[in-house]
C-alpha cells in the first residue's frame, strides 16, 4: 500500500456558480450514486449548472444536478434529475446549516471529480453577487487581460 495522494480528475465544473456567487468556504462531499450513473459520469455526461444543495432531516442532498442516462443501462437507469444524497459528517452538515441560515448564504456544487476511484463533489458556501459586483469583477478581468497582452508585445 502506497502513501501516494490520489490525483483529482475533474469531470465537471460549475462556472456559473463562480459568476453568480462569492465562494466563502469549500467542502468535499462524497455522493451516493447508482452503477449506471457512475458509468455515465465516467463518460463525462454530467451538468452542474443550476444545481444547489439542500439540507433535510440532517442529511444533505444535491438538487438539480443532471446526469444523463447511460446508453446501455436499459431498466437500471435512474431519473437524470433525481436528488442525490451527499455523504458528509453530521458536524459539517450542522455547521453548513447554521451558516447558510444566518448569513443569507446558499450551498452550491462547484465541481465533480474522481478522487482515486471515488466520485467526490466539491461544494461551496456561497453568498450571491449583486449586479455591480459582477461588473467590477468583469472590469478587473479585462484590465488583467490588457496587462498580459502588453507584456507579450
Amino acid at each position: 500500500m502506497s502513501d501516494k495522494k490520489y490525483e483529482h480528475k475533474v469531470i465537471a465544473q460549475n462556472k456559473k456558480a463562480y459568476h453568480d456567487y462569492f465562494v466563502l468556504e469549500k467542502y468535499e462531499a462524497g455522493i451516493s450514486l447508482s452503477g449506471t450513473e457512475i458509468k455515465s459520469i465516467r463518460n463525462g455526461r454530467v451538468n452542474l449548472k443550476d444545481s444547489y444543495c439542500e439540507i433535510k432531516d440532517l442529511e444533505m442532498f444535491a438538487v438539480g444536478m443532471h446526469i444523463s442516462p447511460y446508453e446501455k443501462g436499459n431498466i437500471f437507469n435512474k431519473d437524470p434529475y433525481r436528488d442525490r444524497k451527499l455523504l458528509m459528517h453530521k458536524k459539517e452538515i450542522l455547521k453548513l446549516y447554521q451558516k447558510s441560515g444566518q448569513q443569507g448564504c446558499t450551498i452550491v456544487p462547484l465541481a465533480l471529480y474522481f478522487n482515486g476511484k471515488f466520485v467526490k463533489l466539491e461544494i461551496g458556501l456561497c453568498k450571491g453577487k449583486k449586479l455591480y459586483d459582477k461588473r467590477e469583477v468583469e472590469i478587473k478581468k479585462q484590465e488583467q487581460r490588457d496587462i498580459e497582452r502588453s507584456k507579450d508585445r
